[in-house]
């Protein structure tokens, strides 16, 4: 196991965007396999599962196009932007490092920019990958949009406090590619989980307009 972290040290170090792109593509893979087990598990307690033995079958074309969003998103993507965030606290906004408002100014611009715009293209992604329609792609949206981000901001802004606090910023995306098993996981799961009563009622909880055609 060490020389396996010592290999991973040594490929970061000396090709950074290219480990990351590959670790997240096998992270993001990983985490699809483990929600399509989640929902298959729930689904067998359930009894919703027309035969309550019938057997795992993992969609390795889901998990290629999950794996996919870890390569082609996650990695390039994750890795310039923590680097990016960390000059602009640090040189625009002239903050002492790993003081509170260092490490609460990262956690929310994180979490308001980044986080919200990570969920939209993940999501329009896997439409657009399963072949739905532009319209389709936007009612999706909707329906997953606020759900996964109330769960999600229940744990990444705990998470990234001890980030941006106490890891060095060469090693920021590895720690947050940890924990993106389980988010990728999550993330999966909350989009196969369709309209489910839960995601519902998460979405009532945020008042939206009604856009209905009005006087006419």
């Amino acid at each position: 196991m060490l020389r396996l972290w010592k290999w991973y040290q040594k490929c970061l170090r000396d090709h950074p965007v290219k480990t990351q792109v590959i670790s997240s593509g096998l992270i993001w893979a990983a985490g699809d396999v483990a929600a399509q087990s989640i929902t298959h598990s729930t689904a067998t307690r359930r009894n919703l599962l027309q035969d309550d033995k019938e057997e795992l079958k993992i969609n390795w074309r889901r998990v290629a196009t999950t794996s996919l969003f870890g390569f082609g998103f996650v990695g390039p993507v994750g890795h310039y932007w923590y680097e990016g965030l960390d000059r602009l606290i640090r040189l625009r906004f002239q903050m002492q490092p790993n003081s509170m408002w260092f490490v609460a100014s990262k956690v929310m611009i994180d979490g308001f920019i980044f986080g919200p715009f990570d969920l939209l293209v993940f999501f329009s992604y896997m439409g657009f990958s399963s072949g739905k329609s532009i319209p389709q792609i936007k009612e999706d949206v909707k329906r997953d949009f606020i759900p996964a981000f109330i769960l999600e901001g229940t744990i990444w802004p705990v998470v990234q406090v001890a980030n941006f606090r106490y890891i060095p910023v060469r090693y920021q995306l590895l720690y947050v590619n940890t924990f993106c098993l389980l988010d990728s996981c999550l993330l999966s799961w909350i989009e196969q989980q369709e309209d489910a009563p839960w995601k519902k009622w998460l979405t009532s909880l945020v008042p939206m307009n009604d856009k209905k055609g009005h006087g006419g």
